[in-house]
């Protein structure tokens, strides 16, 4: 049976996020694993979406007292209801002030929807306690296929002068903007890459993982559903020639992350 896709135009859809939940929180274990504090006592998740990093910085500090922010009011109510015993706030991160310093301010995959980093980073850091840390994970997928064929596919005369807000949506800077911007400020400075190969049935399921973040500024400026489903047949095509089945007929899905943890003195 043919799928019928309705972009939602509003915000956030918290239950497309979660089709594969198990990637996107992976990187989120891995950065809490990270953070050199052992007894974190206030512990703040930026862009906590639906839940899942919450959890996740839980389980790493059973004993810590947990809040996680979102802009998203979709994205609140589904961790709401995932984790009811859970403090969750409604916020921009931008906008966002700490009235008593955290031990750990935690981010994954968030930051990259926030512009001016140069502005944004310190000001994060500076919501942190003494001796605690800043812990940040955002995509860092911008040379690869993935983003390339939307970048393609985005150039198409048919839509192309509706493109702008799109092609600004995220904010990208390499790894050494961040080490310049914060190695003065801070104690330690950790920062790395890791590139995650996940296993997905076929190049839509690509499509399907990427429509609930990065392609959504893309089909947002779209005009028509009509336009939206022919945006996503062209982007299926150039995926379907960018990633080749392996012997099981699955496909190995690469996706770039950056990390940084950023110790207070």
């Amino acid at each position: 049976m043919e799928r019928t896709f309705v972009y939602k135009m509003s915000g956030w859809d918290a239950e497309i996020y979660l089709r594969f939940s198990d990637e996107r929180t992976q990187p989120s274990v891995d950065l809490a694993g990270r953070i050199a504090i052992p007894d974190p006592g206030r512990i703040m998740d930026l862009g906590c979406g639906p839940g899942n990093s919450t959890a996740v910085l839980r389980r790493r500090w059973p004993k810590a007292d947990i809040t996680g922010l979102d802009g998203s009011p979709d994205m609140i109510a589904s961790a709401s209801r995932s984790y009811p015993h859970y403090e969750w706030l409604i916020g921009d991160i931008a906008a966002w002030s700490a009235g008593i310093p955290f031990d750990v301010v935690f981010s994954n995959a968030a930051l990259q929807w926030v512009p001016s980093h140069e502005v944004l980073f310190p000001h994060l850091l500076a919501q942190v306690a003494p001796g605690g840390a800043l812990a940040v994970q955002v995509p860092a997928h911008f040379n690869s296929a993935l983003h390339r064929e939307i970048l393609e596919t985005a150039e198409d005369p048919a839509w192309r002068h509706l493109m702008g807000p799109a092609l600004n949506a995220l904010t990208k800077e390499p790894p050494s903007f961040y080490y310049n911007l914060l190695r003065p400020l801070t104690a330690r400075l950790d920062i790395w890459q890791t590139e995650y190969y996940h296993v997905v049935d076929s190049p839509q399921s690509i499509i399907e993982w990427f429509r609930g973040t990065g392609l959504r500024p893309f089909l947002a400026v779209l005009e028509s559903e009509e336009q939206r489903k022919r945006f996503e047949e062209l982007l299926l095509e150039r995926y379907t020639l960018a990633y080749h089945p392996q012997n099981d007929g699955r496909i190995l899905f690469p996706f770039r992350r950056l990390f940084i943890i950023a110790y207070r003195a």
